[in-house]
């Protein structure tokens, strides 16, 4: 079996599944796969398969594609795909002699096929099933008239056949559309033209079709050819009366006369007008009316024709409405002599009441426009005279005026004439007073408060805000002029409490328009608004909490850099001058979350960049040793001298890693692993530690690296970092019981310039809980004890605090740790220490002390035991020991003696003598 027929089982295998478990969530890569397959099987590789099985496949498939479950689940191309493939397997069964059934089934699928690959943009894939659909309905004609006859039956089929080349030729034309192949889309539609004659009630379908060209190519600037399509549909719509209405003709002609004004409104300006005229005459339309004002605009048309024109409206029962939008047509092409005319006309024709008003709002708005302000002032006058002697205005009408004054207002605020502005805030507000209030009127007084202020009017700035509080105290321009005159008033607790206020608004609230500070209305920008004005008149509590929100909703990370470094300014000189106090811890905890944040804005600017630039190289220096700082004034709180040593630490790796930096880093890591551990040693239960000794252990790695780093720079030999960072692990690896503790101390011992003191502390840590590793600390006190001998400069002091703590760790509690070392190597420890203090001057009598007495309670622990002779053995070092005290000599000598003499020393003897014999011995 060949690579083709292994793939043909794989394909049938792939058909069938798809079939069966049509909801697979592999549907689409299965689908992909038919779709690239087909391409690679021809009718050779099916030669062991039938005719019959081959169409079965197919015509399942098909119709599987079809199924409105199945649309639902794949995409428009899928189904192109799947189409595709089935049509190609059908067409691989294609014979001479195949019955028109057959032949009449292939063409609809090649149709569909080559349809669908047009509507999903791939129109070169639809050309080879349109050209294989002509091919079958040309055969397919071809047999119905060799058996021609007169029998009504066979004019139906020869009707039919011709309906599908009519679809397929149509489809030609969209595919060569889409392939901008002009001259063979217009080619396909003649055609289709020239069946109309035999097929009338496809007119329509051809008149929309060529509209649809001329849409697609207009928006393309292909004005010519849209010109051809639509002039087509025209001519289709005039020749088939019976298919088409006049609304779809003049629909028709109304774009024809736009794209002849798109193309050259100059030389086309006829051809335009004409067509717009005809479209007219074909249904009249507002449309129509607007769209030829708007042409005659474009020609050299004078004021009387024009004015002839759009009088001519009035007669032709437009809205009112529609005349006000031809007047402000006509003055925004500048023509006013003739818009003001047909406006006065306008006021004759339309004479009620309620017309009028309309009439007049557009006046107002026209004057403003033509900067007439004092006629428009009159006709303001009028509305207002209208509004308490007639009826108020109509709340959408009222809407429309107000928004008039407003942007009027909004102008002279723009250019600081504030006086100017209130004069006509005052007309709205009169509009008001007449009319029905809404929430719109506290907008207004907010907006006519912001004059006041700027005018430095308080009291009447605080009374029109006062009123805009009373209806609508949730709206953030209201808080934020209440925030403003409460800083002009020196009012600090009112201050806060207002930005606050603001600050829980804008998380909700969507600033609206039509507001001095609209332009302004993001949060960070409200926000760097009240912190700017708030500083500049000494309210500088006020100020901090605007700019700490400022930096928290501002996403300029530039700006929130410089509120921090503003807000930063301002606090660390008051926090450093705080007593220890809960409110410094606040303060702290404050300014803790400022520099996080400083620290995610550096973080998000620098995403896809290499280096920061040297500016921003520069802000991060300056964070940097802010937090430093401030980590160093936390010396009493050190969980938050952890953080922003922690924080030092993050932002100085935005700084190139030069000496200074790395030293630096160096430093944060050890004070945080410091903290951490101390942290770990006061955890309450074994969970947190276990969280505070990973954690410490992660800075650990991280300093060791910068550690490996840094000693490449320079002279590091007096540096302790090295041996602190030994020791922090060590801790956390003895306390979390790491199995490869011994490992990491195998490479410690064999350190060639390891300290005394070192070894002193492992030793400590070993035995420090949770850890429990006597082995370790005696290993590591021997090696210190060892060290201190072969000093040139011998310190006795440190040597015997040393052996303090070995026989401490042999001898716990005064009772030998038989398990830890044999009694026999104890002794020898005490009996090394005895013959070092006869040859050393010095030894610390307290020690000797010390020693005398552990020596002594030994013996009286072998005593307890009926141990005689190590009882004696250990007494009489003991005894020994007491020779080399100085003044404490004579009290312990006189002690030492009567116990020994009168009670152990006597019963000792006669145990001894009652035993003599060879028989007597210790184990």
């Amino acid at each position: 079996m060949d690579d083709d027929d292994f793939r043909f089982m794989d394909f049938k295998e792939t058909i069938k599944n798809l079939i069966i478990k049509d909801t697979s969530p592999g549907m689409p890569e299965a689908i992909d796969r038919l779709f690239m397959d087909i391409a690679n099987i021809n009718r050779e590789s099916l030669a062991d398969i039938q005719d019959a099985q081959v169409e079965e496949m197919a015509v399942n498939l098909w119709n599987w594609a079809v199924t409105r479950r199945v649309g639902l689940l794949i995409s428009r191309e899928q189904k192109a795909k799947l189409r595709h493939v089935a049509c190609k397997l059908l067409c691989m069964c294609e014979e001479a002699a195949a019955p028109e059934e057959v032949i009449h089934r292939r063409v609809l699928m090649t149709m569909k096929t080559g349809k669908g690959w047009v509507d999903v943009g791939n129109a070169v894939m639809a050309d080879e099933f349109f050209q294989a659909a002509v091919a079958g309905l040309e055969q397919l004609y071809a047999r119905i008239v060799e058996g021609s006859c007169s029998d009504p039956q066979v004019t139906m089929q020869k009707l039919a056949v011709e309906r599908n080349f009519f679809k397929v030729y149509s489809y030609q034309a969209e595919s060569a559309i889409a392939q901008d192949d002009f001259q063979r889309a217009s080619s396909c539609v003649m055609r289709c033209k020239d069946m109309l004659v035999r097929l009338p009630k496809m007119a329509e379908y051809l008149i929309i079709l060529c509209y649809n060209f001329g849409v697609e190519t207009h928006m393309l600037n292909k004005y010519e050819e849209s010109c051809y399509w639509l002039s087509q549909s025209c001519e289709i719509g005039k020749m088939n009366r019976n298919s088409v209405g006049p609304e779809m003709l003049a629909k028709v002609l109304r774009l024809l006369a736009t794209v002849y004004l798109h193309w050259d409104e100059r030389e086309y300006f006829d051809k335009a007008l004409s067509a717009v005229n005809l479209a007219n005459m074909e249904h009249l339309n507002p449309a129509g009316l607007f769209l030829k004002i708007k042409i005659l605009l474009k020609g050299e048309t004078s004021d009387e024709g024009l004015l002839e024109a759009v009088v001519e409206m009035l007669h032709l029962d437009m809205s009112l409405e529609f005349c006000l939008s031809i007047t402000k047509l006509l003055m925004d092409n500048e023509r006013d002599c003739v818009g003001f005319h047909f406006l006065k006309t306008i006021y004759d024709h339309f004479k009620s009441p309620e017309n009028t008003e309309k009439a007049l709002v557009v006046h107002i708005d026209i004057l403003l426009q033509r900067k007439e302000e004092l006629l428009a002032q009159e006709k303001i006058e009028e509305v207002i005279i209208g509004q308490k002697r007639v009826r108020p205005l109509e709340a959408e009408l009222a809407g429309y005026l107000h928004n008039i004054l407003w942007k009027r207002a909004s102008k002279s605020f723009e250019i600081q004439n504030y006086a100017d502005a209130l004069r006509w805030y005052y007309y709205s507000l009169r509009i008001y007073e007449s009319g029905k209030m809404d929430m719109e009127f506290s907008k207004l007084k907010r907006n006519m408060a912001s004059c006041y202020l700027h005018l430095k009017e308080l009291d009447k700035a605080k009374e029109a805000v006062a009123e805009a509080e009373r209806r609508d105290a949730g709206n953030i321009f209201t808080q934020f002029y209440l925030f403003k005159i409460a800083v002009l008033e020196g009012n600090s607790d009112r201050a806060l409490q207002t930005i606050t206020t603001l600050e829980n608004l804008l998380k909700t609230e969507t600033p609206e328009g039509n507001e001095p500070l609209a332009d302004t209305t993001s949060p960070a920008k409200l926000f760097g608004l009240a912190a700017q004005f708030a500083l500049e008149n000494g309210q500088q509590f006020a100020g901090e909490k605007a700019l700490e929100y400022l930096a928290q909703y501002s996403e300029d990370s530039e700006q929130v850099i410089t509120a921090l470094k503003c807000l930063f300014r301002l606090l660390v000189p008051k926090v450093s001058e705080m007593p220890e106090s809960e409110n410094k811890k606040k303060e702290m905890e404050r300014l803790l979350i400022c520099l996080n944040t400083a620290l995610l804005k550096f973080s998000q600017s620098l995403v896809g960049k290499d280096l920061p630039s040297a500016s921003w190289i520069n802000e991060i220096h300056w964070f940097r040793k802010i937090a430093w700082n401030l980590a160093v004034q936390c010396n009493k709180e050190p969980v938050t001298m952890r953080e922003f040593f922690v924080l030092s630490y993050k932002l100085s790796q935005f700084c190139p890693s030069d000496q200074v930096i790395l030293i630096a880093q160096k430093t944060c890591l050890l004070m945080a692993i410091s903290v951490d551990l101390d942290q770990g040693r006061k955890a309450v239960t074994a969970c947190e530690q276990i969280k505070f000794l990973n954690r410490a252990l992660e800075q650990i790695h991280k300093c060791k690296n910068i550690w490996k780093v840094l000693k490449e720079t320079g002279d590091f030999s007096n540096d302790p970092c090295e041996t602190m960072l030994l020791l922090y692990e060590f801790e956390v690896k003895a306390k979390k019981n790491d199995p490869l503790l011994d490992s990491f101390l195998e490479s410690v011992w064999d350190l060639p310039h390891i300290e005394s003191k070192t070894l002193e502390t492992i030793a400590t840590l070993a035995m420090e809980m949770p850890a429990y590793y006597p082995s370790i600390a005696l290993k590591a006190l021997n090696k210190a004890l060892l060290i201190h001998k072969r000093k040139e400069s011998f310190d006795i002091l440190k040597y015997s605090h040393c052996l303090h703590k070995l026989i401490n760790l042999l001898v716990p509690g005064g009772v030998p740790s038989a398990e830890l070392c044999p009694l026999e190597e104890i002794w020898g420890y005490f009996e090394d220490t005895l013959a070092f203090i006869c040859y050393t001057e010095g030894y610390p009598e307290a020690e000797i002390l010390w020693l005398m007495m552990m020596s002594w309670n030994i013996g009286i622990y072998m005593y307890g035991r009926r141990k005689y002779v190590s009882t004696e053995k250990w007494c009489s070092l003991s005894v020994r020991f007491l020779d080399h005290l100085g003044s404490l000599k004579r009290v312990y000598e006189t002690q030492v003696r009567r116990e020994r003499v009168h009670v152990l020393y006597s019963e000792l003897m006669e145990v001894l003598n009652k035993n003599k014999g060879p028989a007597f011995h210790e184990e």
